[in-house]
């Protein structure tokens, strides 16, 4: 046995085979992959095999696109069979909610360049005649749509990888895993040691297993799936004769999808009495078995199938198949370097293998090989979930989205399992004042303060909800007088030693402040992509605070610790640093009120430690909000007198507090932009405006100044632009498509409801040729083709008098 190699591939089914296909593709021959049993042991070898681009997640999309593109490529060079059938694939509507849910999807697929159509009651009839129409709205068709056999492809995978110089161990079971002091890693097993630079846990249902050898938690758990596959049926045997194949049919009403599978039919279900499996782990003798059929927990699935499908009903049961295969809490893949830990990475929870598994594998060797990815991961980056996730967490929010797999996806859902978790000192005050919560990363926020005849839940919409008053009234309250809440969903560092300047100077592409002052900076990637959007605020010499986005947490601490530097010294302080922000033309009133000290002369940017009421805080002059505004920090322990002595002093002014919902609103009219909304690494700086914050003229040699440089002197292709929007019941959301003279020339990114100027907005790309003063466009919404103008300035304080008076 090859006792050392690049990289150890830990697991064989079609993800571990994908991953060791693209490093051999992208350059890297000295790969291993290593199984325990045989090739597609675990969830692999009895998986339905169908595969399908529909994600809410456009570059998940646009990756399972590239998987599916991908099997022919994998035909040809190998000269193996995937077993293809593409035959399109039909999704049921059967209210208004999925209808506009699918209306939504298809506006993004313009763009993406998918072909997706929507189809009527009527049409649904010709491309799917086994369905029952009654009760349909429409339907969304993709013709990309289809399914293979699981072992042929995954064969396939293998194939292509020793063509490109791969080894592939089977029988050889992983016992341990050791890292050495330079980084590296001793792979142990039954056959002996493997020394590997890289590992890669791709290792599926064992992946949790796998995972603790080397210290590391994945959020992942096994689902018990369940499938039935038919004998003969009539319709499916005369489609055949006259030389069609029935396409996939998905249907959330029922929980199910179904296809062709030979003369007959196979379905398969997301039951809600779902149970999950392998709960204190999963045994290393389980391999290429089944678990006992269970016709009970989906006893009502089937009964609804019967009527959704009737030729169901007449057909016998052929073969049951009920196996586990593994989610993440939301269900997304589990990708990339692990956060903490050197040279080891992850290709887990790829619950969809056949339709993501090519996608996950190019990423993951972009990333190794490369050192970055051609597109944002982060919808399935491990580092979206942070240490605070525990098994706890994880298996009740699988089981959710086990439970939701088919359900309307709504852009302003809250899902309620696993929840309340983290919450911060001030959430039982909140709660009394009519809080309506959201969560990001792990944490309770506000969305919304409900007045005491109104619900304290929003209602999921794609169309205006019910918080558009609420939102309204704490729009007004920030504008007219004061507003307040909290920085808790901020992430915080302090970066601290002799070489902070020196480190942040290279790190960061902005200006590094002096003493007492803060500075806005994007972070670039070696390629100028933007994976960072920071307040950098000098307390001293020798010791920074930085702010970003809350739940980019595990993300930047990666990059930080990607790239340390001696005498630098930083670390996660998100949790360790709450407080407060106050908004609005009383918020300097407001403040001078709690506080001895004399604040008339603290200018915008300014940072200095001020006592309020009784707490030693750090004040920052900024807002979020594009109003006067100042964003107080301090000790958790102390959050609670922080706010007593802002309350009592700012309340009598008309201060309110308010939550997310009136942020986002807020920021519209300042066309500020949002992590992973306008600002991600699908993005550089000059195409959406933060070129303005690079200090080019600094000498240091700061991360991707060679291509920030380049696009600086060559330009953009595109810009970030805002546009009001005359939408009647819906704003944008993002990825609605922008047309111009009946072509798609662009996408949102954002928008919603600019409640103070009474605006409908959106933030979008444009290709800078179309980028005229007087620019009109059409964006659809829901369908609907909605007459858009170009904004030159912003709706609120355009000369920046109120933010920096």
């Amino acid at each position: 046995m090859t006792t050392t190699t690049r990289v150890a591939v830990i697991g064989g089914g079609v993800v571990g085979c994908s991953v060791l296909y693209h490093l051999t593709k992208l350059g890297w021959s000295d790969v291993m992959l290593i199984e325990r049993s045989e090739l597609t042991s675990g969830s692999t070898w009895h998986a339905a095999g169908g595969f399908h681009t529909l994600n809410g997640d456009t570059n998940m999309a646009a990756l399972q696109g590239y998987t599916i593109n991908l099997y022919r490529e994998l035909e040809e060079i190998t000269g193996m069979s995937c077993g293809l059938h593409h035959v399109g694939g039909v999704t049921l509507a059967d209210n208004q909610d999925r209808f506009d849910m699918l209306l939504a999807e298809r506006a993004k697929h313009r763009f993406m360049g998918l072909d997706t159509t929507i189809l009527t009651p009527e049409e649904i009839k010709t491309f799917a005649p086994a369905t029952n129409t009654d009760g349909i709205v429409g339907a969304l068709y993709d013709p990309l749509d289809g399914h293979l056999d699981p072992s042929g492809t995954t064969h396939a995978y293998a194939k292509a990888a020793k063509l490109g110089g791969a080894t592939i161990q089977t029988h050889t079971k992983v016992t341990a895993t050791t890292q050495r002091p330079d980084g590296t890693w001793d792979v142990i097993t039954d056959k002996g040691t493997i020394h590997a630079e890289h590992v890669v846990n791709a290792a599926g249902l064992w992946a949790r297993e796998v995972g603790a050898m080397a210290g590391v938690y994945f959020p992942l758990h096994p689902m018990e799936h369940q499938y039935i596959v038919t004998e003969d049926v009539p319709l499916i045997v005369e489609m055949m004769q006259e030389g069609k194949e029935h396409p996939h049919v998905m249907d959330p009403a029922g929980e199910s999808y179904f296809r062709q599978e030979g003369r007959g039919l196979c379905i398969g279900f997301y039951e809600q009495p779902c149970r999950p499996w392998g709960v204190d782990g999963t045994p290393w003798d389980f391999g290429h078995e089944l678990l006992p059929d269970d016709f009970d927990k989906i006893e009502a699935s089937i009964e609804f199938a019967y009527k959704r499908f009737p030729a169901l009903a007449t057909a016998g049961v052929k073969s049951v198949i009920h196996g586990p295969f593994t989610f993440a809490p939301d269900g997304n893949p589990l990708v990339g370097p692990v956060p903490g830990m050197r040279n080891y990475w992850s290709a887990c929870a790829v619950m969809a293998g056949f339709s993501q598994g090519g996608g996950v594998g190019l990423m993951l060797a972009q990333w190794m090989v490369e050192g970055e990815t051609e597109r944002d991961t982060y919808a399935m980056d491990c580092a979206r979930f942070g240490d605070w996730i525990t098994p706890g967490y994880t298996r009740p929010k699988v089981i959710e989205n086990y439970q939701t797999r088919f359900s309307v996806s709504y852009p302003n859902e809250e899902l309620s399992a696993a929840r309340p978790f983290r919450q911060t000192p001030m959430y039982d005050v909140f709660d009394k004042m009519g809080a309506v919560w959201g969560q990001q990363f792990g944490l309770e926020v506000v969305n919304y303060y409900a007045e005491e005849d109104e619900p304290r839940y929003e209602t999921p919409s794609f169309r205006r909800s019910n918080a558009f008053e609420a939102t309204a009234r704490e729009v007004a309250a920030v504008r007219e007088s004061a507003g307040i809440n909290e920085v808790h969903n901020f992430g915080k560092y302090m970066v601290t030693g002799p070489n902070a300047r020196a480190w942040l100077n290279r790190i960061m592409a902005g200006r590094i402040p002096k003493q007492g002052r803060l500075s806005l900076t994007p972070m670039l990637s070696h390629k100028g992509r933007l994976i960072g959007d920071f307040t950098v605020s000098c307390l001293s010499e020798d010791a920074f605070q930085l702010t970003a986005s809350y739940g980019a947490q595990a993300y930047h601490m990666r990059w930080f610790e990607q790239n340390e530097m001696d005498g630098v010294l930083v670390k996660n302080v998100s949790d360790r640093l709450t407080g407060f922000q106050i908004a609005g033309h009383k918020a300097r009133e407001i403040l001078q009120a709690g506080t001895r000290d004399d604040i008339a002369d603290m200018a915008f940017l300014d940072v200095r430690p001020l006592t309020v009421g009784m707490v030693d805080c750090l004040v920052q002059r900024v807002s979020y909000t594009g109003d006067l505004g100042f964003e107080i920090y301090c000790d958790p322990m102390a959050q609670r007198s922080l706010w007593n002595t802002l309350w009592d002093a700012g309340e009598p002014l008309g201060m309110r507090p308010f939550g997310m919902r009136a942020m986002m609103s807020l920021r519209l009219e300042k066309f500020f932009g949002s992590w992973l909304s306008e600002y991600s690494p699908d993005y550089t700086a000059a195409e959406t405006g933060l070129d303005r914050f690079i200090a080019f003229q600094k000498t240091e040699d700061f991360i991707g100044r060679s291509a920030a440089e380049a696009e600086r002197d060559n330009g953009p292709i595109r810009k970030l632009c805002a546009f009001a929007v005359e939408a009647n019941d819906a704003d944008v959301q993002a990825y609605e498509p922008i047309w111009l003279d009946g072509k798609v020339v662009g996408f949102c990114t954002s928008g919603g409801y600019a409640h103070n100027v009474k605006t409908s907005v959106a933030l979008g790309f444009v290709p800078t040729g179309h980028i005229t003063e007087d620019l009109e466009v059409e964006i659809e919404i829901l369908g609907e083709m909605c007459r858009a103008r170009l904004l030159s300035e912003p709706l609120f304080d355009a000369s920046n008098n109120r933010m920096r008076g």
